[in-house]
């Protein structure tokens, strides 16, 4: 798997404890809606026992200028360097990785199913889907605490005006603690809201996120009938 040595361009929050991270692609590098990366430091100036690299969705559609990923702030070292890091910066990158894929036959919906940080791959898979003007019906759930936590959230509802085979189900757990106004759903996703879908046993379903959210949704596909030839997943671990 070739290895690209890039440059750091910029940095912005996208939601409350999450920040982009846009880097310059190489020559070469192509990548599909839905790769990850293996991104490593170079020389940081501090490491931990969790190391120097990490796996990364590419948050970035195929078509996109730079290469982005997004990733919740942790106290790591990892992400101590990323935060601080100056453009120019250069960092190692093994890829593109993976096959976490939109898959080919458009008479089957798509399903996505996102837990917070889960929804980089589907930002991704989405807006290519809409820039290729892909046939695919598409349904993003996309779960979050609040408003301010959920990355991309505004883009992806303006998705929706763009794309008439895309649809955005967001649903909101714990509005209590929020300082925004949500006039969407509040909870996290059922099986109820999920044959909500038409011709939902037809669909292709992908779920990303944590372990433990990956998990329970793949538990709640299967108590509705979903065989499990049709559901992907991709577990963010340590993120």
């Amino acid at each position: 798997m070739p290895i690209h040595t890039i440059p750091f361009i910029k940095k912005e929050e996208v939601a409350v404890g999450t920040v982009a991270f846009y880097f310059q692609k190489s020559e070469g590098f192509n990548h599909r809606a839905g790769n990850t990366i293996d991104l490593t430091l170079i020389d940081p100036p501090e490491t931990d026992a969790e190391g120097n690299m990490r796996t990364f969705s590419i948050a970035a559609a195929p078509f996109e200028e730079h290469l982005m990923i997004a990733t919740r702030m942790r106290d790591t070292a990892f992400k101590h360097t990323l935060k601080d890091m100056q453009p120019g910066t250069e960092v190692s990158v093994e890829g593109p990785l993976g096959s976490f894929f939109l898959h080919n036959n458009a008479a089957k919906p798509a399903v996505f199913l996102a837990g917070g940080i889960g929804i980089t791959p589907f930002r991704s898979m989405s807006i290519q889907a809409a820039h290729e003007q892909l046939p695919h019906k598409i349904h993003l759930f996309y779960s979050n605490r609040r408003p301010e936590d959920a990355p991309f959230l505004a883009e992806l509802q303006a998705l929706e005006a763009k794309n008439p085979n895309f649809r955005l189900v967001a649903t909101m757990t714990d509005m209590e603690k929020s300082t925004q106004t949500w006039r969407g759903p509040t909870g996290y996703i059922t099986g109820e809201m999920i044959k909500q879908v038409p011709e939902y046993q037809n669909a292709i379903f992908y779920i990303a996120g944590p372990a433990a959210m990956v998990a329970g949704m793949y538990k709640i596909l299967q108590e509705i009938g979903i065989d499990t030839d049709n559901i992907k997943t991709d577990e963010f671990a340590g993120y």
